[in-house]
């Protein structure tokens, strides 16, 4: 080769060598997305980390308690908070663990023998211990279980120490609630803020043995849902954001029981449910003890009925429903004369047998005075042709040991409450929605109120099939009497047939169950919708329904218009969601009605 060849190739390799060191000095000046993301700098506490303008913590599960229920941890996964969380799992040998297992048997059991040569009384830890102990290694041995060390960190993050220190008192309750303790990554920040990192470098190194069974209870994506193609949206389920949809009609019956303290949103959920079921060609008779469905009945173009004493409403608890195709007269005329005696009970107060069989034959002579019989048709018969409840005062002044009834009758005929029972029925049911309002009436009268329009519904319910709900709302008045509560129950327990769903709304849960037929109508109930509860009645909706510290918690803590709703065997947790136009229907907030009547009066205007 000759000189300049090699001069040639010399200058060739350095212009390489040049051409690639300013590559690198380009290279160097270029933004890449590393640089874009990362924080200008990080400050490194014993208590925190600082990260840019962001703090952030690490905190550690440090103990368990003895029995971890189901999802338990969802609480604070779906907590509203920007958090990082890790799960380390890392499996241990079943050889291993059966050796260490088997020399705590000897321990526990060596202890035992030890007290009771010493003639101590039994211990129960101890006892409890080599109990738990054996059953473990004996499901080890089976390969039914498998033992892990299990890492739980979480890592919080907050714009100023305050909120970090709000955020982590949150996170330590919620979880102290359920017997978890956590504490914080002290003097270790640093490694437990990479342990959360997307890298799977356990530095933090913190864990608890943990065996298959309670190990699978961190799941994190366990969460129910409850979403048909049919039925209508009930509300968004808080765990995955899915909407529930359902169909009450096809559940095994279409009965609701809703508990909430007062001001949760029950009546809020019920009217939603009446607007959007109208939309399903449903029927709606509502009773309405508060004056809660007025504004609803109207925009829809119900029927408002108001039973007062000043109402020029009437219903006559006397009239007789049409005969079924399966019922014969006498079976009609017998089931109302039964209705009526519950009804007097609740009037009259209690009665001995002497006097319910008094009663039974005053009914009777007074639907003969107005020559109505088992054999009468009473297709034919006008409103005007019933008798009144002044038929039967007089029927039980002439009878022989009816003084005292008719003495307690007197002020239902001719005394103070005479214009309420003692008239023909002139109501008529026009529309999809009906609404019997009894705001105006006395305590007193309430339940005898309820009673009578239910069974004005339950006659309307056997006159023609055709889909309906009834709604009860502030239940707990009827259960205050046993013959109203037993009326109630009744209806629950033989709607379905006709093609009916009855919910019950009441605020007050201790009266409710208090009842003997409190219990049967919640079981006889496929649907159960729980809103946030007060801590006064927590513990009896809890035994009644069966609900872990989790849902108990979860009903303590929940907004306006959230809870659980159950159907069948399938939970979910709930919120209740409307859109603007249904909201301004359905409100029923006091300074949000009046904003709508001051628009609706300016509009005028």
């Amino acid at each position: 080769m000759s000189l300049f060849a090699k001069k040639e190739k010399t200058h060739t390799v350095m212009n390489a060598d040049d051409l690639l060191e300013a590559e690198n000095i380009y290279q160097r000046g270029v933004a890449t997305v590393r640089g874009l993301i990362a924080p200008s700098a990080m400050r490194i506490s014993p208590m925190f980390l600082e990260i840019g303008e962001v703090y952030a913590k690490t905190l550690f599960i440090t103990a368990y308690p003895r029995y971890l229920q189901t999802n338990w941890f969802s609480p604070i996964i779906n907590l509203d908070l920007p958090m990082d969380i890790a799960y380390f799992i890392h499996p241990m040998r079943t050889s291993d663990v059966v050796k260490q297992l088997r020399r705590s048997v000897t321990q526990v059991q060596s202890q035992i023998n030890i007290e009771r040569e010493e003639g101590k009384v039994r211990n129960p830890v101890l006892e409890t211990a080599l109990r738990n102990i054996e059953e473990l290694r004996d499901r080890l041995l089976q390969g039914t279980e498998h033992f892990f060390r299990f890492g739980l960190y979480i890592t919080i993050y907050a714009e100023d120490k305050a909120k970090l220190s709000k955020v982590e008192k949150e996170i330590t309750s919620m979880l102290e609630a359920q017997l978890v303790f956590i504490k914080p990554a002290v003097l270790r920040m640093e490694q437990g803020f990479s342990s959360t990192l997307p890298l799977a470098n356990d530095e933090l190194d913190v864990g608890n043995n943990l065996n298959t069974q309670p190990l699978s209870t961190t799941f994190p994506f366990v969460s129910s849902t409850l979403s048909s193609n049919d039925g209508i949206l009930y509300g968004i389920n808080r765990h995955n954001n899915s909407l529930v949809i359902l169909d009450r009609f096809k559940q095994p019956n279409a009965n609701m029981v809703i508990f909430a303290k007062s001001g949760a949103g029950k009546s809020y959920a019920v009217k939603l449910e009446i607007l959007r079921s109208m939309m399903m060609g449903t029927q709606i008779f509502v009773i309405d003890p508060e004056n809660e469905y007025k504004y609803l009945c109207d925009t829809v173009g119900g029927t408002f009925i108001k039973l007062s004493l000043k109402s020029k409403s009437f219903i006559n608890p006397f009239d007789l429903p049409s005969v079924g195709e399966d019922e014969s007269p006498s079976e009609v005329l017998r089931s109302n004369i039964a209705m009526l005696i519950g009804l007097l009970r609740i009037m009259l107060g209690s009665t001995t047998p002497e006097e319910d069989s008094i009663l039974d034959s005053a009914l009777r002579e007074t639907y003969a005075i107005r020559d109505i019989t088992e054999d009468t048709d009473f297709s034919k018969l006008s409103p005007e042709t019933y008798p009144t409840m002044a038929d039967l005062g007089q029927v039980l002044e002439n009878m022989e040991g009816a003084e005292s009834l008719s003495a307690r009758l007197e002020k239902y005929t001719r005394g103070i409450f005479s214009g309420f029972l003692n008239n023909h029925t002139n109501v008529k049911v026009n529309g999809e929605l009906i609404v019997f309002n009894i705001r105006d009436l006395e305590d007193e009268l309430r339940p005898i109120a309820m009673y009578i329009a239910l069974q004005f519904i339950w006659d309307k319910m056997r006159a023609e099939l055709r889909r309906r709900l009834v709604i009860v709302d502030e239940a707990w008045v009827m259960m205050q009497k046993e013959d109203a509560a037993s009326f109630l129950f009744g209806i629950a327990k033989r709607c379905r047939k006709y093609y009916t769903g009855l919910t019950t709304i009441t605020q007050d849960i201790s009266d409710f169950m208090g009842s003997q037929y409190g219990r049967p109508i919640v079981t006889n109930s496929s649907l159960q919708l729980l809103l946030k509860q007060s801590p006064a009645s927590i513990e009896t909706v809890q035994e009644t329904f069966f609900l872990t510290d989790h849902e108990k918690f979860l009903l303590l803590e929940s907004s306006v218009g959230e809870g659980i709703l159950f159907a069948g065997t399938k939970h979910v947790a709930i919120k209740v969601v409307a859109s603007y136009s249904e909201d301004q229907i359905v409100t029923s907030n006091p300074e949000q009605i009046l904003g709508i009547k001051r628009r609706k009066e300016n509009d005028e205007i």
